[in-house]
């Protein structure tokens, strides 16, 4: 596809639905970035300086269309130790620095490594992000007055329902004005965005961060800046994943690596904190019809726009329209017919699902729990791939040799039950005959179990013949394979 092309389709295809989706997203980030910003323990407007540069910059430079990406708690969780021990200076220098290891990463193509990350992972992932996004409305949903519930509720009403009347406007935001409308035009009190932290009425200005440029910040900043780049890459790949299934569209993961590099290192010199991709919004993006680059980059500066010069209207939008709308995209995040799956898909996939939700629900954490939900899928496969190894033994009826047929992928996770099936120290036996007609060799553990089996053997003053070897298995063991190389007479390989 042409340049021209893209330009029409990303900047210019229905730009009526893009603008107004991106508004939407707009009005969700402002107590969004408040909120991370006091997690991270810094002033709102670092948060929220940091959504319209990253939202802004993605919008270009990421592989994504349509993916929302701003300050988020996953990275803000991360910075509060940062800050509290050395400043908001450092939390620049390190969110720079996080820019460039994302930027290396993609470079490397780390990006490939979520082929490792299995459905049962994303699935859990998605279900414990949508009970972490619920359960971060719950403080806007105690203690506050009884009208705070009814406004919520049609808030839900109205994003339900007015679908059925016309498309052409997103419903979510459709229901923030009339909720918006309704309060100030009768003066109901209940919490407000303005409540949640004081709105910046200036313009981002570049700043350099104020440390000293020795190896001695490098030190301090260096881990901090590592763990957001990693936990940011791993929750953008995982968004990605989940709207490239919404959209029913392939996205460009390493483009999108290096974008997010790009966005978090020019957001470092705005006096701004490091994001990531945000599921929630990105969610009420898609559900509002916005697909395209432009919505992104209109969240982004629209953001801007309602701080700075629509900040005190802005203030008063009620945090029930808000917190209504969030909890319909927790509604929409959630794989409801997950529990149906429970019962029929096998138990180790359903098990990987739910230690990824306890865990994310529990530390708060994505990464740990994504991390966890990696691990079980390596041994529940491990597991299955070393019970499709078979080895069978046969005996020859003069008992003087004995023959063993190997079938299956033999490699690091298979190669015990090569040698814990040897019979060893059988005195009649004179020859052994190993059969490898069936079986596949894929890695130096699986070479080195075959060298272990037939040198012990060979110690033993047994004749050990290996047959059967396919192409691929005989390249493997002719390369890293000693039982047949020259020194091994010497006594070489069985020390």
């Amino acid at each position: 596809m042409s340049f021209a092309s893209n330009v029409r389709r990303d900047w210019l295809e229905n730009p009526g639905r893009e603008f107004l989706s991106g508004l939407m997203v707009a009005l969700a980030l402002i107590p969004e970035a408040i909120g991370f910003s006091i997690v991270a323990g810094v002033d709102p407007s670092v948060g929220l300086y940091a959504s319209f540069s990253i939202a802004c910059i993605i919008a270009i430079f990421g592989g994504r269309p349509g993916m929302i990406s701003a300050a988020t708690a996953a990275v803000a969780v991360l910075v509060g130790p940062l800050v509290r021990e050395h400043g908001v200076e450092y939390l620049f220098a390190a969110t720079i620095l996080m820019g460039g290891f994302q930027v290396i990463a993609g470079l490397l193509r780390l990006n490939l490594l979520m082929r490792f990350v299995s459905r049962s992972v994303i699935t859990g992932f998605v279900n414990a992000l949508a009970i972490l996004i619920f359960m971060a409305q719950l403080p806007q949903l105690i203690g506050v007055p009884w009208m705070t519930y009814v406004l919520v509720a049609v808030t839900l009403a109205v994003i339900y329902g007015f679908p059925r009347i016309t498309t052409a406007v997103p419903a979510p935001l459709v229901a923030v004005v009339l909720v918006a409308a309704y309060t100030m035009l009768t003066g109901t009190q209940v919490n407000t965005v303005g409540d949640m932290g004081d709105l910046p009425s200036t313009l981002p200005v570049f700043h350099l961060p104020a440390v000293p440029f020795t190896w001695d910040t490098l030190r301090i900043i260096a881990p901090y800046a590592l763990g957001m780049a990693a936990v940011g890459l791993l929750e953008t790949m995982l968004t990605a994943a989940i709207v490239d299934d919404m959209t029913e569209t392939r996205s460009d993961k390493r483009r999108e690596c290096m974008g997010q590099g790009v966005a978090n290192f020019v957001t470092g010199f705005l006096s701004a904190m490091g994001g990531c991709a945000m599921i929630g919004q990105s969610v009420i993006n898609i559900s509002s019809g916005g697909r395209r680059r432009l919505s992104t980059f209109v969240a982004g500066a629209m953001l801007l726009v309602l701080m700075v010069a629509l900040g005190p209207l802005v203030a008063r939008v009620p945090m029930p329209a808000l917190v209504g709308v969030m909890i319909f995209v927790s509604i929409s995040t959630f794989r409801w017919q997950s529990f149906s799956e429970l019962r029929h898909f096998p138990l180790p996939s359903s098990a990987v699902m739910l230690a990824t939700v306890v865990t994310v629900v529990w530390t708060h954490n994505l990464s740990i729990g994504v991390l966890v939900g990696v691990l079980l899928s390596g041994i529940f496969f491990a597991g299955k791939v070393r019970r499709l190894v078979n080895m069978t033994t046969t005996l020859s009826p003069d008992g003087r040799t004995r023959t063993y047929t190997i079938a299956g992928q033999i490699f690091f996770a298979s190669v015990d039950r090569i040698v814990e099936e040897v019979v060893f120290r059988e005195e009649k036996v004179k020859r052994v005959v190993v059969d490898l007609s069936d079986a596949h060799f894929w890695d130096i553990s699986a070479t080195g179990a075959l060298d272990k089996m037939v040198l012990r053997l060979r110690g033993e003053g047994k004749e050990v013949e290996v047959i059967g070897r396919n192409k691929a298995t005989a390249t493997l063991i002719d390369k890293y394979g000693g039982h047949d190389k020259p020194f091994e007479s010497l006594g070489v390989m069985g020390h």
